[in-house]
């Protein structure tokens, strides 16, 4: 059973890597999904996920700290940026 499925797994290696190679067009359209992606992922980063630590905590030190105290704090209380905590559980 073990040689069925390695020879399984080794066909269906070699069916996508001569599919790959064989490819003309299809190599140039990948390439261009994956620019417009890293592209697409880079301006989320920076417009939409904001690095709120470097922002409220000025040293290594406060801002593992800051991290710490979130991790043990309950769901109810307020976060150490002063900011409140949700309980996901209770919706």
């Amino acid at each position: 059973m073990a040689t069925q499925k390695k020879n399984f797994v080794a066909k269906a290696v070699d069916l996508y890597v001569d599919g790959f190679r064989s490819m003309t067009i299809g190599r140039k359209l990948w390439l261009m999904i994956a620019i417009k992606l890293a592209i697409f992922f880079l301006v989320l980063k920076l417009f939409f996920f904001p690095d709120i630590l470097n922002e409220n905590y000025a040293t290594d030190a406060e801002r593992a700290d800051a991290v710490r105290s979130a991790l043990q704090a309950a769901p109810d209380t307020e976060s150490p940026s002063g900011t409140p905590w949700t309980n996901l559980e209770s919706q």
